[in-house]
């Protein structure tokens, strides 16, 4: 993959895909339980994200809205 091709997403940008608000995001991606992927960094402006775990993620624990972004 080139650099160019990286997707990232951070708190808010999930919270847009998801629909809910940052702060449901950061109970989403803190709880072990629900299996969210591991951020690929944590910078003083938050965590990132590779976007394609993320969609990843969506595909299997919300498969609704994976079809959504699939028909966009």
């Amino acid at each position: 993959m080139k650099r160019e091709d990286i997707r990232l997403m951070g708190t808010a940008e999930i919270a847009d895909r998801l629909g809910v608000t940052p702060a449901r995001v950061n109970q989403i991606t803190d709880s072990v339980k629900l299996g969210f992927p591991r951020p690929l960094a944590r910078l003083r402006m938050g965590q990132v994200w590779l976007a394609a775990d993320v969609e990843m993620w969506i595909r299997e624990h919300r498969p609704a809205l994976a079809e959504d972004a699939e028909t966009d």
